[in-house]
């Protein structure tokens, strides 16, 4: 509810009831994306309740410390910019009020600076367990609510906590955001491990976001990502590897491969079609992480002499052969196999 969040002392909302107003709710709960400001708030209470401490003592504590981030705080520390208001039409300044947000400050009351920023997004790009780890990172960066037809169209989705944008072909992640006086962005490039933070202190002008999305595609095209040495696997599995090779989806072809970092890979050897990739539960079953297979259970049946007869994958089939009539395939297979039309 109004006065103007940003413009206005914390003390005018000291309740989240003062926050969130009489009509919290503007759209019905998952139907679709839409930013919301006071959600943040309430994020910041939840912590409070959780963890029965201030919410900026958990940031301390949980993440800013754990990442070495010691320039990031929730009030300024000298030296530090000023926030400044630029007339449009005139080449005048305008001092910006610095406020303390109180309730709504979870929303947006963080000063920091370049070096931490980028030290962030490496966390971002790799996890740290003692924070997240790479699983719930990669979480994050998937697309939750579904977004307007507009947003859709622009390449632009929302995680958790994260923006989500297509842009020249690349894929990237992270965040905008402003505060009367101040403009910031990070934006983070998975595939080709490079990032860019963009700060300017002023209340509007650079396009802070587009400014780093083009910062990470100069970079990543002038200094393409050097691949990591291989390695081969520090131990190996042989019911494992026995499962690496070619599959078949009734006569669709597919290559199953296990990487490095643990997780199995399924993708059409066409190289167009269903493609995900798998983390291993402990039990021998792969759960899908992403795409039409996202959460599906991906085992090997076996027979009763131990070796394998198929996969199923969300009770998709798939065999050594195009419908290998030594495996369950429903419906049967033709007892006559394979022929030409004479």
């Amino acid at each position: 509810p109004a006065p103007w969040w940003e413009r206005t002392p914390g003390s005018l909302r000291p309740d989240l009831a003062d926050v969130l107003g009489e009509q919290p709710f503007l759209h019905p709960a998952g139907r679709r994306f839409h930013y919301s400001n006071p959600g943040y708030t309430l994020l910041g209470a939840l912590v409070e309740k959780l963890r029965g401490a201030p919410w900026e003592e958990v940031l301390r504590g949980e993440v800013l410390e754990p990442l070495g981030l010691d320039r990031t705080t929730t009030r300024p520390q000298a030296p530090h910019a000023g926030g400044w208001a630029v007339h449009p039409w005139a080449d005048a300044l305008l001092p910006e009020p610095v406020e303390d947000l109180g309730r709504m400050a979870p929303a947006g009351q963080l000063w920091s600076t370049t070096g931490d920023l980028a030290r962030f997004a490496a966390f971002l790009a790799k996890g740290d367990d003692r924070v997240l780890g790479a699983e719930s990172l990669r979480e994050m960066r998937t697309p939750t609510a579904p977004s307007a037809t507009a947003d859709l169209s622009a390449g632009y989705a929302y995680g958790l906590g994260l923006e989500i944008r297509h842009q020249d072909g690349r894929a990237l992640v992270g965040h905008s955001g402003s505060l009367p006086g101040f403009l910031a962005g990070l934006t983070l490039s998975i595939a080709d491990d490079v990032a860019a933070v963009v700060l300017a202190n002023c209340t509007s002008g650079p396009l802070v976001a587009t400014v780093a999305a083009d910062l990470v595609g100069i970079v990543a095209e002038a200094e393409p990502r050097i691949p990591e040495p291989w390695r081969p696997l520090p131990e190996v599995d042989a019911s494992v590897v026995e499962l690496a090779g070619q599959w078949y989806w009734g006569t669709h072809p597919f290559g199953l491969r296990f990487t490095a970092d643990g997780l199995v890979s399924l993708e059409p050897l066409s190289g167009k079609g269903r493609r995900s990739r798998f983390r291993a539960n402990g039990d021998g079953t792969w759960t899908g992480l992403e795409g039409y297979y996202a959460g599906e259970l991906l085992k090997a049946v076996r027979r009763p002499d131990g070796s394998v007869s198929h996969l199923d994958l969300g009770s998709f089939v798939f065999t050594r052969q195009p419908y290998d009539d030594g495996a369950s395939v429903p419906g049967g297979v033709d007892p006559e196999g394979w022929r030409g039309i004479g």
